[in-house]
């Protein structure tokens, strides 16, 4: 794998510096834990490292902008986005980044589909998804994040499926909105497929 250009860098460094103190210290912390669970895993820790630092690059955005630059950038927006266009804000950095030279796949996806999760992560795509959903600091939304850590220490593949599993209950016992890009994540899981 050859290294991350050094302007990608410089421009996550750049976006970080522009958001909002609280969601920085919250960039912070899931970095730590994205390392953490590379070591733990045997993966790359620079290209996890990078990962978290970029996942929330546009979280600060409101809705109506991330709509407009999801469009500008071409990006499909699925009805549940248009809805909730929160969930645009990982797959508009991702994008962004690429159009500033961000040729990694692995750290393309980890930001694009932290939210949602997909199909067929690379390893660091995992391991960002989870670790920005074990920020203490979400313990109030996650109560069961110290049973989460555990599962994750050992198995990235079960620790998405546990996660997905409790948010999809969650959300249907609400009667909220569930992405179907986590239901495609889910059910490649309990199929085998994120085997290495």
């Amino acid at each position: 794998m050859a290294p991350i250009d050094a302007g990608i860098h410089a421009a996550v460094r750049r976006r970080l510096l522009e958001l909002p103190r609280g969601l920085r210290e919250h960039v912070h912390r899931v970095e730590g834990i994205a390392v953490e669970l590379a070591h733990a895993h045997a993966v790359d820790e620079a290209r996890s490292r990078l990962c978290a630092q970029a996942h929330d690059l546009c979280r600060a955005m409101k809705g109506e902008e991330l709509l407009s630059r999801a469009r500008d950038l071409g990006l499909p927006i699925h009805p549940v986005e248009e809805a909730m266009p929160v969930l645009l804000h990982g797959p508009v950095a991702a994008e962004l980044l690429r159009l500033e030279g961000l040729d990694d796949e692995g750290i393309y996806q980890g930001v694009y589909y932290h939210s949602t999760a997909a199909p067929r992560l690379e390893p660091v795509a995992k391991v960002v998804f989870i670790a920005d959903k074990l920020d203490p600091q979400k313990i109030h939304r996650y109560p069961y994040i110290p049973e989460l850590k555990t599962l994750a220490m050992s198995d990235l593949n079960r620790a998405m499926l546990e996660f997905l599993t409790r948010e999809t209950i969650g959300y249907l016992q609400e009667g909220g909105l569930v992405h179907p890009l986590s239901i495609e994540a889910r059910n490649h899981l309990l199929l085998g497929g994120g085997k290495p």
